[in-house]
Parts: C-alpha cells; structure tokens; sequence
C-alpha cells in the first residue's frame, strides 16, 4: 500500500515524451534528462544517500540522512502538470533532480514551487540552471506562470543559479531564508543567457573532441591500407603531443607501440576513441567504452544510415547509448578530425594529405570529399586551424562547429560542405551572429533540396536567399570555395564595390571588366599596361590603385607574351600592393599559377599568411570571388536590426481562436471567414467582404458594403484565377450583382463572396510555409502569370528583423514597378512601400507566436500609394512542431 499522501496519483500518467532530452552540461559532457517515474525509487533513494552532509543540509535546511517511504513515494509519483519531478543521469546513476509543485490556496496567478539538487561530484556543472530551464518549459505548458522558491541565504551557489538566469527575481528575506519569486515568461533577457550558455556548452563540447589528452585506435593495425593502420600511421607521423593507444586483441604491438586488447584494458584514463572496426563489432566496443569512460567518439566505420532503415536504426542506437553515457559522436562514416594546433598537433583522420597551420576552420560530411577537399586546401597553400569530417552527422554536426569557430582565436574564416542541415533555425540563429565577425563560406550539395514534391530550382532559390539573409557566401563548388576563401583568408574585405583593372592584355582585362559588371562591381575602363609592360610597370600601377580613394578592390592581370619567369613581376605587384594594405588585390599569372601563389607567400613552411595576395587561374574566377566578398562585406557593415513587433496585436485573442478551430492531431485550412478573424487579430485586415448563398442576400451584402464591389467564385479551383473568369468587378447596381451572382454559382457551385473594392494598385503576394529543411519561411513577389512563370519570389526565414521586413519588398527582380519607374520610364506613382513591410512584419510576428499557424497566404494584395489592401487570406493550422530551438537547452 502507498503511503498517505494526499494528491499523489497512485498510476501516475506516462511521461510526456518531448520532455526527454539530452543536455550539454557547461563542461562540454553530455547528460540525459527526463522525467521521474516510479521505478526511480530505489536508485533516487541511492542518489539521496551519497549526497553530503553539507548538500542535503542546503536542500532540506536540516540533517535528512534517508528519505522517509512518503517522501520517496510522493517524489516519484507525480502527476506531470501541477506537480513535475525530473532527474538528470549518467548511465544509470541519478547525478541531479528537480522539482515543481503547483501553489494551489496562493491568490493571483497560477505558481508553483521550485527546488533541485545536485550530487557533490556533479556541482559547478550547470546541471541546476539546466533543471530550472526544463522545469520552467514544463510549467509554461501546464499554464504556471510564476515560479517561488526558498534558499538558504547561505546556499550562495543555488542564489547564483536564480540570479543567473535571466528572470526578474524578486527577493525578500525571513531570518535565514530568502524567499524568491519570478515570472517565467522569456524575455529577451532570458533568452539571451539560454542562447549564451547553449554556446559556452556546444563550443566546450567541440573543444573536448578536438584537444584530447589522450586517444584509443580501436581496430589499429599495421597496414595503412586499412582504416585502423592508416589513422594510426597518420597520429604517429602527425607528432601528437598525448599518448595513442592501438586496441588490437590479436597483437601485442602496433607500428611498435604497445597494444591492448580492448579499451578497458588500456592502464591510463582515455579522452577520446577512433573507430575502425566493423559496424557488427561496434556494440562490443561502444561496451568498453563507457565502461572505460572515455569522452568522446570518432566513428569512421561505414554501414549504418546511409544503408538503410536497419542501418539507421543501429546509427540512432549508437548515439542514444554513447550519449547516455556522457559521449559525443563524430560519425560514423567519417573522415575524422584534426587540430593543426601544434601544442595538439592532432590528426585523426584517413587523409593521405594534412594543410599545415592556418587560420581556416573546415567542416563537411563526406569522408571521400573531405580527402579531396583537404587535398585541394594543401595544394592552394591554405592552411587549415581545425578539421572536422562528420560522415553521418549523427551527433556532432555544423551547428556544433559553428559554434566552437566563434569563440576560436585561432580560426579567422569558416569553410563549409553541407549535405544537410540538421535543425535549421538554430543554424540560420548561430550562422547569422558568426557571419557578423567572422565570414562564413558554404557549398551546398543540393542533397537537401532534392526532393520529389518540390521544385527543385525554387528549392536552390530559397537556400540562395536564406544564406545570404543569414550572411553566409554561397558558391556552387569547392573551386569557388577555395578561391573566396584564398580573398578572405589573406586580403582585407573591400569597402566597396569600385573595382580597378590592371593587365597587359587588353582582352583579359576586359574579361574581368565584364564579370566584375555582371556581378554587380563598379568596373571602369581597365588599365592597360601594355604587352611590353615591366615589373616596375606594375609597381607603379598597382601603388597609384590601391591609394586611390576612388577604387576599393583591385585585379591584376599578367599574360607574358613569351615564355618568362613571373618572379620579378609576382613580388613588383606585392611591393605595390603594400602601398595600401587596407585595399584588397587579387591577380591572376596566366603563366604559372602555382609561381605566384609562392611567390606571394610571406609566411613560413610553405603556407600562406595574412598579406598574402591571393592568384586565380583566369580573371572571371578572380571576379566572381571578389564580387561574392564584397556582398558579405556589405552585409556585415550593416546595423543590426531589431525584430520589432507591430502595434495593434491581440496575441491573446489569436491563440483563443486557434485554440477553438484546432481539433487534436488535425490538420485544415480554414474558412475564409476564419481566417479573416484570425489575420484581424494582427491587424492584418482583409478588404472586408460577406459570403452569401443566394441573390437578395448577395444586394444586401453590397448594400451594406457600399458600392462598387466585387463578387467571387469560391472553392479550390477558383482561388486566384488569373483569368478572371471567377470574378465580377466594379459591380455599381443592384441587378448587376444579382447577375454576377447567378452566373458565378452556376459555374462554382459554391457560396459567392461579395467584396468591397479596393484601391487599384500592383497586385503582390506574401505566402508562408514550413519548409522541412529551413523551418518557417515566407516569400514576396508581385502577382501575375509572367511574374509565376519567371519564379521572381524572394524567400526569407521568420521571424523578420525591421531591416529585413524592408528588403524583401525590395528584393524581387520586379520590385521597380513598386517604385513607379523601369528602366527610367515614369510609370506613375510609386506605391506604399512601407505599408507592404509592415505587413510583412505582421505577418512574421503572427507565425512566429502562432506555431500552429503550418501555411499562410495573403495574396492578392493590392500596393498602392494610399497602401496596401489584402484582398484574400488563407490559413492552414495544425498541431504544433517540435521547435526544440526555442525551448529549453537540448542536444538535437
């Protein structure tokens, strides 16, 4: 029989499932957090024993040696909505558990009160703030809006995690005990300490895999053709500064360093493991590991996702059982991982061929590609800081790199090859604060769009517009990869967009003109040296362009027009280029490429340095490159832009209406007359309109409307008909309503809505959807056939800053005739510009608060110079997604 305990359920209800999670801790490991259930009495009994005296004195403000039967019954029997009790574990052992319990006689607002403790041997590890976030997401969704707690005013450390949080606390004291009390909606302020924590933990994590004091080779063996020989020759030859342990169980020794026959066996603690056995043998192993405590994995063993479901399903099993144990996954299937650092001096991966030093982080999935890529790196003379070849991308992802390079003084420059983008939002949250110090480069496969419901250049046009909404440089392929990164990673950002051409070939030259042009430089006549031209020539030249306050970038060109060394010429353009160090030069040696990158080298052991002038293989790559550079250079010198929420918004109001249409688990569009209130309730008003089932109710409706009005089919097939035929216009008499409405039910067979007529102006679009590799996105273009027909849509991901609310409008290809004028034609007024952002602004904040909200569409909407008029609205809703990212901390 359960102990008396009043309001304990006696079969409590399962556990929500989303409340799972595995968190970073602030030191980079890897704990698991749940809710508590019955079956943790006994090891929640053990966790209360090994607390010190000291610790349970702090919780429970008094000597509590063992936990009475009713407490332990009525900790774990809990009811998940007024009362809520997670733990946090490593392995099998409760190492933190906290707790909420609904304040039911206390007037006011629904609050509940909040505690936690944390194992001794786990404490300055931010398992508390970690707790109190996931217990605030839990009492957030159970409508508790304040959370109280008591502390010891001596608990110093539980003070600091209330005062830490980013909650407006409010504290009031009574002897020794500090009552506090606050609000756990999230601010800007607690979003911001989440967010910072999140980084600190991710780039700790990153930190832990890429410095390990020590490294297993399981599966090592002699011969570099195999996967465990050749990262072991590569870790033995690459002068890593730890011991390297080969784990073999037929040999005593390997390359002639002593073997073990598992990992348990190994005398020494061991930070980090590289895999290469096969996938059947991976259970074993992954065994020994956690038995070992080791910190980490790098998986390069192959047979898992990419085989299949029952690969996938032993993929998910590996993370799942390496996570539990405090383990972060690089892999399977990958590459490896290096750190050029010579203090670390780590290179565990299958290149052939390692870049030496640099300021260059680089990250893809691929193993193979990572080989060439790395390859390439080595012989472009770019140095790379950090490594990583995440194969599956299982655990470990860009995100996580993203992450790590931002707090690096030892990276400059980002590189990326993205096959996939694991959670989106938090890749376009982390990628748009990294673009602002530090330019981010990324190829995209064209995996991640290539799906068989969508189009697939609208798809490439959206990844397009995201990245540059985020400030990432898109290029098509590891040659343009490489020659950004060439300009990023040793020439200053240009200023702007003046570009000086110098050459002794006139037609080169003009080449480069001409894609400079049509990348949208500033591009005047090239200066044309001549055939005859000399070092001291282009000296001259390229002194007097880069101290010219009229040019902001300069490429150089030399064909010589016999064979010849470049070497003279090669340090004439750097001695010149040093005239003005703060004007980026870029050249191309139509002679010998390969000459002058060395020649423009000023560092040590064959790689280039900061200074270095950086040379293209013909001038339009030179060009394309600088012109991509000089985009992200723009981006970043912009002001940051708040996310402003528009006046007139009953948030309230809208989640009472979405509340009332969303049955469970459905997924619908609503009516028209719906979804007219729902977009009202963000001032987001459609042309007012009735619906009307016959002809009298029709001449009412206008009557009441005022006329002229419009009468239109409705139904499926009849939305936004370009060809009008579902649609009467400027209707200004009585029968000429009756008469458009017996012509459009005949043809619909659907209710008819009688409209009244807006403002002619410039018909536009705004649509939104849940794209499934980028979240919530929303588009803008004007409307017509043509306008479809050319794809001219812009594509930006929610919610919109002010700045960027702005730019969407401006951003289609057709956008001019919003300003009234093409091509230098006067075609009349221009439109309310700013009525169209702030609708896009609404519409952002109206999706952003309503994640049911699954599709929306306010189209057509009729720009003029007296505003803007939205002439139709749909919405579909739905259950709401996960949208981990703006919940509490978790791995995803």
């Amino acid at each position: 029989m359960p102990p008396d305990t009043p309001g304990t359920p006696v079969n409590p209800p399962p556990p929500p499932e989303h409340w799972f999670a595995d968190v970073l801790a602030s030191d980079g490991g890897v704990v698991r957090l749940r809710p508590i259930t019955p079956a943790d009495a006994q090891a929640l009994e053990r966790f209360h024993e090994r607390l010190s005296d000291r610790t349970r004195y702090l919780r429970y403000f008094g000597p509590y040696p063992r936990m009475t039967p009713k407490d332990l019954y009525r900790t774990t029997h809990v009811d998940y909505r007024d009362r809520v009790g997670l733990v946090t574990e490593l392995g099998d052992e409760i190492i933190a558990v906290g707790r909420y319990e609904y304040l039911a006689d206390r007037p006011g607002p629904r609050a509940a009160e909040v505690a936690f403790v944390v194992a001794d041997g786990h404490q300055g590890r931010g398992l508390g703030s970690i707790l109190l976030e996931h217990l605030a997401g839990a009492a957030a969704e159970n409508d508790i809006e304040t959370f109280v707690a008591e502390v010891l005013a001596e608990n110093n450390a539980m003070v600091q995690v209330f005062r830490d949080a980013g909650y407006q606390v409010q504290r009031s004291r009574d002897g020794s005990v500090l009552h506090l009390e606050f609000a756990i909606d999230p601010t800007e302020a607690l979003l911001s300490v989440r967010d910072s924590r999140e980084r600190a933990s991710e780039a700790r994590s990153v930190g832990n895999l890429l410095s390990p004091k020590s490294i297993a080779v399981i599966g090592a063996t002699p011969s570099t053709s195999r996967v465990g020989g050749a990262v072991l020759a590569n870790l033995l030859s690459g002068a890593y500064q730890g011991p390297v342990f080969p784990v073999n169980r037929q040999r005593s020794a390997v390359r002639g360093v002593r073997a073990y026959p598992t990992v348990r066996d190994i005398p020494d603690e061991v930070d980090l493991a590289v895999i290469a056995v096969p996938a059947t043998e991976i259970g074993s192993v992954l065994d020994d590991c956690m038995a070992k405590g080791v910190k980490g994995l790098v998986v390069l063993t192959a047979g898992f996702s990419e085989t299949g479901p029952r690969g996938y399903h032993a993929e998910r099993e590996l993370v799942d059982a390496a996570r539990a144990h405090g383990m972060r996954v690089v892999g399977p299937s990958a590459l490896g991982i290096a750190n050029t650092d010579p203090a670390i001096a780590l290179n565990a991966t299958l290149a052939p061929v390692l870049p030496g030093r640099g300021r260059i982080g680089f990250f893809c999935q691929s193993g193979p590609l990572g080989a060439a890529i790395l390859g390439e790196a080595a012989a472009r003379q770019l140095g790379l800081s950090t490594f990583v070849s995440a194969g599956n991308r299982a655990d470990v992802s860009g995100n996580d790199l993203l992450q790590y390079w931002d707090s690096d003084p030892d990276t400059d420059v980002v590189l990326l090859y993205l096959e996939t983008f694991g959670n989106p939002r938090k890749f376009s949250r982390i990628a748009r604060r990294v673009a602002h110090t530090k330019p981010i480069v990324a190829v995209n496969s064209g995996r991640n769009v290539a799906r068989v419901d969508r189009d697939r250049d609208l798809d490439r046009s959206l990844v397009r517009n995201l990245f540059a909404q985020a400030g990432i440089i898109q290029v098509d392929s590891i040659t343009e990869l490489f020659d950004c990164a060439m300009l990023l990673a040793y020439q200053p950002l240009p200023a702007g967009p003046r570009l000086a051409v110098i050459g002794n070939s006139a037609a080169l030259s003009w080449l480069a003109v001409d894609a400079a042009r049509g990348e949208g430089l500033e591009a005047g006549e090239p200066i044309d040296l001549g055939p005859q031209a000399g070092p001291a020539d282009y000296l001259t030249a390229v002194a007097s362009a880069v101290t010219d306050p009229r040019v902001d970038a300069v490429i150089v060109i030399y064909s010589p027009p016999v064979p010849t060394a470049v070497v003279s010429y090669a340090e004439a353009i750097r001695s010149g280029a040093q005239s003005d160090p703060a004007t980026p030069v870029l050249t191309t040696f139509v002679a010998d490429q390969g000459m002058s990158n060395l020649l423009a080298t000023r560092g040590l052991g064959g790689m280039l340095e900061r200074g270095s002038i950086p040379s293209y293989g013909d001038p339009e790559r030179a060009a394309r490159a600088l012109a991509r550079v000089r985009r992200y250079a723009d981006w970043r010198t912009r002001p940051l832009s708040p996310i402003v929420r528009p006046g007139g918004v009953d948030t309230a109001r809208a989640r009472e209406l979405v509340a009332r249409w969303l049955p469970q688990d459905a997924d619908h569009w609503l009516t028209d007359l719906q979804a007219a209130e729902l977009l009202g309730a963000y001032g987001i008003r459609v042309v007012e309109f009735r619906e009307v089932r016959d002809g009298e109710a029709a001449v009412t409706a206008a009557e009441e409307l005022g006329f002229p009005v419009a009468a239109k089919a409705t139904g499926e097939m009849w939305r936004n008909r370009p060809d009008l035929t579902g649609v009467r216009l400027d209707l200004w008499r009585p029968d000429e309503v009756r008469r458009a409405f017996t012509d459009l039910t005949e043809i619909s067979g659907n209710p008819v809505h009688i409209q009244r007529m807006a403002t002619k102006g410039v018909g536009c679009t705004f649509r939104v959807q849940d794209d499934p590799s980028f979240g919530s996105v929303i588009s803008f273009g004007l409307s017509g056939t043509i306008i479809d027909l050319l794809g001219d849509r812009v594509y930006r991901a929610l919610p919109l800053t002010e700045a960027e609310s702005a730019e969407l409008i401006d951003a289609p290809r057709a956008a001019p005739l919003l300003s009234g004028t093409v091509a230098g034609r006067d075609l009349g007024k221009p439109v309310d510009k700013g009525a169209l952002a702030e609708l896009a602004q609404r519409i952002s904040a109206l999706c952003d608060d309503l994640p049911e909200v699954r599709e929306l569409q306010c189209e057509p909407v009729l720009a003029s110079p007296e505003g803007a008029a939205v002439l139709y609205g749909r919405v579909r809703i739905g259950p709401e997604p996960n949208r981990f990212d703006i919940g509490p901390r978790r791995l995803g």
